[in-house]
C-alpha cells in the first residue's frame, strides 16, 4: 500500500520538474517580444482561468480560509506568483535559461533559512556550510558575467526570484494542512494576477505586435508550468516533507541546460556552469543532517524472543 500510494506523488513530482524546466526555456524564447510585467500578467491570467476550470470540474466546494490562512495565501500569491514571475522574466532578459535556472534553484537553502527564522527550526551547521558554498557559487556566476553590467543585474533578479520562491513555499506548507491543494494554488495564482494588473495596458499593446509563437508560448506558460505544475507541486507538498520535495528541484537546472541547448542553441559560459554546480552542491550540503546517535542496546532477559 505504501508503494502504491507513493506512485501518484512521484508522478506529480515528475510532471512538476519537467514543466518548470520547460518554463525557463519558454520565457527566454519570448523575452524579446514580451516585457517582464506583460509576460507575468499574461501567464498568470491564463493560469488563473485554467485553475478555475479545473476547480469547477473537480466539483469541490470552497473551504473558507481563516484570517491567518488568508495572510499566508497573500504571501504565497504576492511572493511566489507575483514577484517571482516578474523577477524571473527580467532575469532571463540578461542571462541564458540554464544560468538562470541554476541561480533560482538555490531556493531550497533559503527555504531552510526561513524555516529557521520563522518556524524555529534553528540553523544546523550543515545549513550554514551550505549557505557559504552556495554564495560562493553565486559569486562565480557573477564573475562569469563581469564584463557586462546586464549579466550582473540578471544575477540580482535571480536572487530576488529565489527569495520570493522560498517565502512562497514556507507560507504555502501550513495552509495545505487544511485547505485543498487546488484551492490553494488557484487562490495564490489569482492574487499574483491582481498584483500584475498594472501591466494590463502594456500586455494589450505587446500582444497586438507579438508573433503567433510568442502568444502560444504565453498560453503554454500559463496552462502547463503554472496551472498544471503548481497544482501537482501542491499535491505532492501536501503529502511529503518540504525538504525532501525541494531536493527534486535539483533536476531542473540540468534539464534546462539540455533544453536550452536543443531548442535555443545556447549554452551557459563555462565559469557559470561551474558556479551553478557549486550552488547546487551548497544546496545538497545544506540538506545533510548530523548522524543520529544510536540508542545503547538493551540486554535481553533469558528466554526473550524477537
Amino acid at each position: 500500500m505504501r508503494t502504491r500510494s507513493a506512485v501518484p506523488v512521484l508522478a506529480a513530482v515528475g510532471v512538476t520538474v519537467l514543466a518548470w524546466a520547460s518554463a525557463f526555456v519558454g520565457i527566454r524564447a519570448v523575452s524579446e517580444e514580451l516585457s517582464p510585467g506583460a509576460l507575468a500578467l499574461g501567464r498568470l491570467a491564463v493560469g488563473t482561468v485554467v485553475l478555475a476550470v479545473l476547480w469547477v470540474a473537480a466539483g469541490r466546494g470552497w473551504v473558507p480560509p481563516t484570517r491567518r490562512e488568508w495572510g499566508l495565501l497573500a504571501v504565497c500569491g504576492v511572493g511566489w506568483f507575483g514577484v517571482y514571475n516578474l523577477a524571473l522574466n527580467a532575469a532571463e532578459r540578461h542571462l541564458d535559461a540554464g544560468t538562470t535556472a541554476m541561480l533560482v534553484n538555490t531556493g531550497p537553502i533559503l527555504i531552510a533559512l526561513f524555516a529557521g527564522l520563522w518556524l524555529g527550526e534553528g540553523f544546523p551547521r550543515w545549513l550554514v556550510a551550505g549557505i557559504a558554498v552556495a554564495f560562493a557559487g553565486v559569486l562565480l556566476i557573477g564573475v562569469a558575467g563581469r564584463g557586462a553590467d546586464a549579466d550582473v543585474l540578471g544575477v540580482v533578479f535571480c536572487v530576488v526570484a529565489a527569495v520570493a520562491y522560498a517565502a512562497g513555499v514556507v507560507a504555502q506548507k501550513p495552509v495545505l494542512r487544511r485547505l485543498p491543494p487546488l484551492q490553494v494554488t488557484a487562490t495564490a495564482c489569482a492574487v499574483g494576477t491582481l498584483c500584475c494588473l498594472p501591466w494590463a495596458g502594456v500586455l494589450a499593446g505587446e500582444l497586438g505586435q507579438a508573433s503567433a509563437g510568442s502568444i502560444a508560448a504565453t498560453v503554454y506558460l500559463g496552462a502547463v508550468p503554472t496551472a498544471l505544475a503548481f497544482s501537482t507541486w501542491a499535491y505532492a507538498l501536501a503529502r511529503t516533507d518540504a525538504g525532501r520535495l525541494g531536493v527534486a528541484t535539483y533536476l531542473v537546472p540540468p534539464l534546462v541546460v539540455l533544453l536550452g541547448w536543443l531548442l535555443l542553441d545556447e549554452v551557459p559560459p563555462a565559469l557559470a556552469v561551474v558556479g551553478g554546480a557549486v550552488c547546487l552542491a551548497g544546496v545538497a550540503l545544506s540538506r545533510r543532517r548530523g548522524r543520529a546517535r544510536r540508542p545503547a542496546p538493551v540486554p535481553q532477559e533469558a528466554g526473550a524472543t524477537t
